[in-house]
């Protein structure tokens, strides 16, 4: 099915100028208008009802408010949500949340204000445990990666415990017994991975340790000087799980520093697949996050959501994919 930018490719011309023309708009040359609604026929395309719909009601603008836009998850959801309202002939809203409610809620006043037509929203751990009370936004909203509680809302989610319990499941088959773990303190998900951690420990009769495990701001920095502590404990673990890019990054430079050799003298395995897990030697055993599908199908989502506000809920939760490189042992 032919696109907004294919029809704007096909005659020459910028998706904004298409969008002036389907909607009859004034101020656009005859010639360029025949040529915008020869290649509208010729590529059999039709309007998008959802992007018709939003020129007649609300601004053709959503946001997308994200929780740290350093950490690589966030930058390929973003890039995904920008495709999908660049093909719909949408603009985009970006914002940063940096993990404070504060400056959240301000985005959110923000977004309505501007009376965007919809909103994709990665919320803060306050914000995703009393959601009815911290967004009263009035327009479509699809929450990503964090689940929300006393709230009916669309989300697309990972099955963040049963990936980390994955994780943890496969570093003991590799004979490690006192894995040391990071985990992001500001969300929903650090919670959920470290329910993960738990379970698997406890169902390989392993006793959790206190000082083996922690939550942290998921900066590349805390997790540099949270490692540096598990690796100066008396009785350091045997590997070290993170749970994010970010800390995944600090980790990992704290263990280079140490001069341990992963994974003969200390195991490590982490969420996220980014461009350096597979580069580095030992690579690096990881959750790879279905990133881009993630943005993906909240855009559809909040489309959906824009053309018909009555259809029911819904959740879509996404698997994590275990990819196993060296860095645990002989399974890699």
């Amino acid at each position: 099915m032919a696109s907004i930018k294919d029809v704007a490719e096909s005659a020459g011309v910028s998706t904004a100028t298409v969008s002036r023309v389907l909607s009859d708009k004034p101020h656009v040359r005859p010639e360029i208008r025949e040529r915008v609604m020869a290649a509208v026929d010729a590529l059999s395309y039709r309007p998008n009802r959802v992007a018709r719909s939003l020129r007649v009601q609300k601004t053709n603008i959503i946001g997308l408010i994200v929780s740290d836009i350093r950490n690589p998850f966030f930058t390929s959801v973003s890039r995904a949500v920008e495709d999908m309202a660049y093909e719909n002939g949408l603009n985009l809203f970006l914002c940063n949340a940096d993990e404070n409610p504060q400056k959240e809620a301000m985005y959110l006043e923000l977004m309505h204000d501007e009376n965007v037509a919809g909103v994709i929203l990665s919320p803060t751990r306050q914000t995703a445990d009393n959601f009815k009370q911290a967004v009263k936004l009035g327009v479509p909203l699809v929450v990503i990666d964090r689940q929300v509680r006393g709230a009916e809302v669309d989300s697309v989610l990972i099955d963040n415990e049963a990936s980390a319990a994955r994780l943890v499941d496969h570093l003991i088959a590799d004979g490690h017994r006192r894995i040391g773990a990071l985990f992001g303190v500001g969300s929903t998900t650090g919670r959920e991975r470290r329910e993960g951690y738990l379970k698997s420990l406890k169902s390989h009769g392993l006793k959790p340790e206190p000082t083996l495990f922690s939550y942290v701001n998921a900066r590349e920095e805390e997790g540099y000087q949270a490692t540096r502590k598990l690796l100066s404990l008396p009785d350091r673990p045997d590997a070290i799980f993170t749970s994010n890019a970010q800390l995944s990054a600090g980790a990992f430079k704290a263990l280079r520093e140490s001069n341990l050799v992963i994974p003969d003298e200390i195991a490590f395995a982490s969420f996220d697949e980014t461009t350096w897990t597979s580069l580095v030697r030992p690579g690096i055993t990881v959750i790879e996050q279905p990133t881009y599908e993630i943005g993906q199908l909240a855009t559809d989502l909040l489309l959906e959501r824009i053309e018909n506000p009555a259809r029911p809920t819904r959740e879509i939760i996404l698997k994590g994919k275990l990819i196993v490189r060296q860095s645990c042992g002989h399974h890699g």
